[in-house]
């Protein structure tokens, strides 16, 4: 049976020139960046020359990225980084319901530290009010988090106004871009973003490596001690392998987001347009227009969506039911539960994250094959 795969927001496939880029620094060139001889300075040419690609990427200077092991520790190392760093200044940070569990459950363990932190609300499609954004600003207010764009509902948040209003009270701004990064072009310097997280495998690289921007300036600690890697603000052996993927899964990704962004689209609207003609009582969630290109979130009344994902995966088709880093908890969808979903919705709620190796025809077989499974 051919394997059908709809879930690219959880992980991608590693390209082929990824791959072929990784593997000398597997064996041949297998030298820990921080040694002084030949193989050794080869390990750190290549980690300079990922960190060039990365910089270049999303048009900041390359000692202004910090590798890491994934998108979770980006998110960790900026928040808590900024908190340790600034806690003279001030206590309070802001962040929203829906963010990543890497940035909910770092903002719960700051509190147990003595720090205050406002969640934000979000309108029934995801997106924070602004209004309420102002408000919620302190004398205190040191650090404000909120995601590019939502990794259950796809939904893009006002970013660059987000931004302006931290400028304007001199507060630092943070966003989780694991998501965004591969999907949209990010130029942190006309966002005004002040830093930034991501992880290589959601861009069709490897798993196990991402990379965190800290604007020049702005102070942070390092939360994790050993050794002086990373401008010592990260300590451990460089993943020189995963970094190199990641440089280079970052380069093709955003040399081809037009072209990629246009297949996606169409993918998705060609979903959206035959399920809701099959369905009228469904409900799409999220914003359909501030959306990522290859997401849609979907929910079905008086369905069970792990039983319907069980049902497809024995068609071999791979979709979820939410986030991946959720998988196996027992507590409703945060994000949906969010947006204003009632538990029938919430626990009916398909989530199809579209990618390059998909097509029409795939699609069309999902479509056929979520009906057959429905309508038994």
């Amino acid at each position: 049976m051919k394997l059908i795969y709809f879930d690219h927001a959880a992980t991608t496939p590693v390209k082929q020139e990824v791959v072929n880029e990784m593997l000398p620094y597997f064996s041949t060139n297998f030298g820990n960046a921080s040694s002084i001889y030949s193989i050794g300075r080869r390990s750190k040419k290549a980690i300079d020359l990922a960190r060039t690609r990365v910089a270049k990427a999303i048009n900041c200077n390359e000692k202004e990225i910090y590798f890491t092991s994934c998108g979770s520790e980006s998110d960790n190392l900026a928040i808590k980084g900024v908190a340790y760093a600034n806690k003279e200044k001030g206590n309070h940070i802001i962040t929203s319901k829906i963010e990543h569990p890497a940035v909910l459950r770092t903002c719960e363990s700051l509190e147990g530290d003595g720090f205050e932190v406002t969640y934000l609300n979000v309108d029934e499609n995801g997106f924070i009010d602004l209004e309420e954004l102002k408000n919620s600003i302190k004398p205190e207010t040191i650090l404000i988090s909120i995601m590019f764009a939502n990794n259950e509902i796809g939904t893009i948040e006002p970013i660059k106004q987000i931004a302006e209003i931290a400028k304007q009270r001199k507060i630092i701004f943070h966003s989780d871009c694991v998501q965004a990064i591969g999907n949209i072009n990010i130029d942190v310097q006309e966002l005004g973003i002040d830093m930034l997280s991501m992880s290589a495998h959601k861009f069709y690289g490897p798993k196990g490596v991402g990379a965190l921007y800290v604007k020049n300036g702005i102070e942070f600690k390092k939360i994790q001690d050993g050794g002086k890697q990373e401008r010592n603000k990260r300590a451990g052996t460089e993943n020189v392998a995963g970094i190199v993927g990641l440089g280079k899964a970052i380069e093709i990704a955003n040399n081809n987001l037009e072209n990629y962004n246009r297949k996606l689209l169409k993918l998705r609207n060609y979903f959206v347009r035959e399920i809701t003609s099959k369905y009228e009582n469904i409900k799409i969630n999220g914003d359909l227009k501030q959306r990522l290109p290859g997401n849609i979130n979907i929910s079905f009344p008086n369905v069970d969506a792990e039983e319907l994902l069980l049902k497809l995966d024995s068609l071999g088709i791979c979709a979820s039911a939410g986030s991946a880093c959720s998988s196996g908890s027992s507590k409703p969808s945060h994000v949906l539960t969010a947006i204003g979903l009632n538990k029938d919705l919430v626990g009916g709620s398909l989530r199809i994250t579209f990618g390059e190796q998909n097509n029409i025809d795939e699609v069309k077989y999902l479509i056929d094959s979520i009906a057959e499974i429905i309508g038994r």
